[in-house]
């Protein structure tokens, strides 16, 4: 099968993985191959930095809403999103998680899986060989 996305879909889709991987992987910590994003810079920000990360978090689904996707895939989305949210408001230990977690791009090819499956178009398939059975034999 052949993945077919149409342009605009494919523009908004890139826009979605760039904001994801700005959120989530922007940054390498030197001497390490941890990578982070806004989304953990701006958690440290005690009380309020959690919830201003939802923003482009809830822009990603807001494209994938506009694109078409199923409500059980905005679902799980949202459900990314509400698990990055709880698990940043912990002090300190919140952080740490919240850096490997990255719903962003989790969301992002969710996205992504989906529309290439979506538009997918069958490619055409052999048609199967198959031996014609002898007639029976005639008695006599």
């Amino acid at each position: 099968m052949i993945a077919v996305i149409p342009n605009d879909h494919f523009d908004r889709l890139e826009r979605v993985e760039r904001v994801a991987h700005r959120m989530d992987r922007a940054f390498r910590l030197p001497f390490t191959s941890i990578r982070l994003g806004w989304d953990s810079v701006i958690g440290l920000v005690p009380g309020i930095g959690d919830t201003l990360a939802l923003a482009p978090a809830a822009w990603i689904v807001n494209e994938a809403r506009e694109m078409g996707a199923p409500t059980i895939l905005l679902g799980r989305m949202a459900g990314n999103i509400a698990i990055d949210w709880m698990v940043g408001l912990l002090p300190l230990v919140g952080d740490i998680l919240d850096v490997g977690y990255k719903a962003n791009t989790r969301n992002a090819r969710l996205l992504r899986d989906w529309l290439e499956h979506r538009d997918r178009i069958p490619e055409a398939q052999p048609v199967p060989f198959v031996e014609p059975t002898p007639a029976p034999a005639a008695a006599a």
